[in-house]
């Protein structure tokens, strides 16, 4: 079997029904469990005969799926193979049922990125403008995307909210959704959420957490080598659809945070490597935006900037403490040039250059 997991309309089940040569959710080995009259069969363990690849959609949101999804999988027809998709964390929804240990396989769908698109200056803005969910980029306008945009919020907290998790305050939890954009780039406070929304902490970072496990929203924790006096506790805010930020430079911040999760994602489940995508800060406030590292090893720095400038001056701060091979500074220009090290780039040129898929 095969786990894809992602946002909600980031193309998961075109993906499945390309792989199935079907034209559309009409197949006979398509089975989601939003279409009422399939949930029954689902249950009732009756597949479609004499099918190779039995697709599974929303599956997450049957309290037992899991245990479900086992049996399918142990009474299976010879060869047949199986596609499970679902718009949450599918490691986090287990809710009961066996162990699915070496059944399946894990893969995380991503918004497009610049080298699905082409990095040329006109996509790099597409993207930049209307976000990597391939309906508003490909509709390139603003009208759409601005409807896609309401729906998309409105169906995740009244029906993906309603249907994964006990939350009864259901408009506060729109509030919160709202309130996060403005909110990007920086350390999260959920001392400030829990005040604006008059809420416990507790709730407060309860609500956060569902919205990570939903593709909302993630956050990335601080790196803290022992030769700075890094902060510990503190973690950045990214939203999966970076056109919902609406100040330049945080957008443009995030679209690079969304590019690298991608990456360390993609060799995770691809090559089974240990990512992890993290930000370098000091206790003085000294920041560089994102460290990746594989097998806790800091491979790069990048330092995102949207115009052609110097290098920034805490990136010659970090550089002379701590052990980083590489260090990047990318912007929205053209400059491509190496200073004291540091390779400044436009942000196209950087994907290839480090591998974003």
């Amino acid at each position: 079997m095969v786990f894809v997991s992602g946002p909600r309309q980031v193309g998961k089940t075109t993906l499945a029904l390309r792989l199935l040569g079907a034209a559309n959710a009409r197949h006979p080995a398509y089975l989601s469990w939003d279409d009422v009259r399939a949930r029954p069969h689902i249950r009732a363990g009756e597949l479609p005969p004499n099918e190779p690849l039995i697709v599974l959609d929303e599956l997450h949101k049957y309290a037992r799926w899991r245990g479900l999804v086992k049996g399918l999988f142990d009474t299976r027809a010879p060869g047949q193979a199986f596609i499970v998709t679902g718009s949450a964390r599918l490691d986090v929804y287990r809710r009961g049922g066996d162990s699915l240990h070496g059944r399946y396989h894990p893969y995380r769908l991503h918004p497009l990125s610049v080298g699905e698109v082409g990095g040329h200056a006109d996509t790099i803005e597409g993207l930049l403008r209307f976000g990597g969910f391939p309906e508003p980029y490909f509709g390139a306008s603003e009208k759409r995307w601005r409807r896609w945009q309401r729906e998309r919020r409105d169906r995740i907290v009244r029906d993906d909210v309603r249907d994964l998790e006990r939350v009864r305050e259901i408009s506060l939890v729109e509030l919160l959704v709202e309130a996060l954009p403005a909110r990007v780039g920086s350390p999260l406070s959920v001392k400030s959420l829990r005040e604006d929304l008059e809420v416990a902490h507790d709730t407060a970072e309860r609500w956060v957490g569902i919205l990570e496990n939903l593709y909302v929203c993630f956050r990335i924790p601080p790196f803290g080598p022992p030769k700075i006096r890094a902060v510990k506790k503190e973690r950045k805010l990214y939203l999966w659809d970076w056109s919902e930020v609406l100040d330049a430079g945080p957008r443009f911040e995030n679209m690079v945070a969304s590019h690298l999760l991608k990456l360390c994602h993609f060799r995770e489940d691809t090559e089974g490597e240990r990512m992890e995508l993290r930000f370098l800060r000091d206790t003085d406030g000294r920041e560089v935006d994102f460290v990746v590292l594989q097998g806790r090893k800091p491979l790069f720095a990048v330092e995102v900037k949207t115009g052609e400038r110097a290098v920034s001056p805490s990136i010659r701060y970090f550089k002379q403490r701590v052990p980083i091979e590489r260090w990047y500074q990318v912007h929205l220009g053209r400059k491509d040039v190496l200073v004291d090290g540091v390779r400044i780039l436009p942000f196209g040129t950087f994907c290839g250059e480090v591998g974003v898929p």
